[in-house]
């Protein structure tokens, strides 16, 4: 596709931190994991096309180029050039010819209508801008009958977040949930407005207890060094006096959770499966 693409400060901060992230993103097996469970759930086959969004370091695309065989075609696609290194690597190792990695912006892709099986969407999805335009794009490239598969975490899901999201919204701030969408409900609607019929939402639990320490870590994660749209102008909403107290409500909150020197920390996953009609409403209409 393109060698160099123009994105929004947003998505460039976002390809920054993945490339500084890219030579050591392996050495995470809870990447690897998601997308081996999302291609379970999509019940991937043998001859597919399929097309990975956000695709990183060819984690799923490589394991989908491993079922779907010499007779199927998997395109990852990413605005991220060093995490495509990494998976351009590994598939020539594994001497992979029928899967292919592009450098572009998901939200603006072009392919023909009705050109894949499936497209899938690991790690990635609660990044995206505006995600029931994008869905709606995704919808036209899916063959009638069709699936989309995507994972995010549920709303409930790390705790030290979901503690300092409930601390600043007294204060009157609103934390952006970039790594999430919401409730079951919530992306039950957002796959359904795009058109898609929602065949499944499976969720699973993945939590585990951890450190007081590790929950505190959010503080500097999140107000210190945000990530992109985590705490945006926070430092300029609240004075550095409001700043400290927030800080120590959030400490308290946590400490308060805190059982035998550890802290749940829940990692609700959801596992979203929609279905493009074989009569394509939006076609239709």
């Amino acid at each position: 596709m393109m060698n160099q693409l123009e994105l929004n400060d947003y998505k460039q901060a976002i390809a920054d931190l993945y490339n500084r992230r890219s030579q050591t993103y392996d050495e995470s097996e809870w990447h690897l994991q998601i997308c081996l469970n999302l291609l379970k759930y999509s019940q991937t086959s043998v001859g597919q096309r399929i097309l990975d969004i956000g695709t990183g370091t060819g984690h799923l695309a490589i394991a989908a180029a491993q079922i779907v065989g010499d007779e199927g075609r998997v395109i990852g696609v990413d605005i991220c050039a060093g995490m495509l290194e990494q998976a351009r690597r590994k598939a020539k190792v594994l001497g992979l010819n029928h899967v292919e990695f592009q450098l572009a912006d998901a939200e603006a892709l072009n392919y023909p209508t009705n050109s894949f099986d499936q497209i899938l969407c690991a790690n990635t999805f609660p990044w995206i801008e505006d995600k029931e335009v994008a869905l709606r794009r995704w919808y036209q490239f899916l063959k009638p009958g069709g699936f989309i598969g995507i994972h995010t975490p549920a709303q409930t899901a790390y705790v030290g977040y979901v503690v300092l999201r409930k601390v600043f919204e007294r204060y009157g701030v609103i934390l952006e949930p970039s790594n999430r969408i919401g409730s079951v409900e919530t992306c039950h609607n957002l796959f359904a407005n795009a058109g898609f019929e929602v065949v499944e939402i499976t969720t699973e639990q993945h939590g585990g207890y951890i450190s007081l320490d590790k929950a505190k870590a959010t503080w500097e994660g999140i107000v210190v060094h945000p990530l992109p749209r985590q705490s945006e102008n926070l430092l300029s909403q609240l004075s550095s006096q409001q700043l400290l107290q927030a800080k120590a409500e959030f400490e308290a909150e946590l400490e308060a959770l805190q059982s035998k020197l550890l802290i749940w920390d829940d990692l609700t996953t959801l596992y979203i499966l929609g279905r493009k009609p074989e009569r394509s409403i939006l076609q239709s209409s």
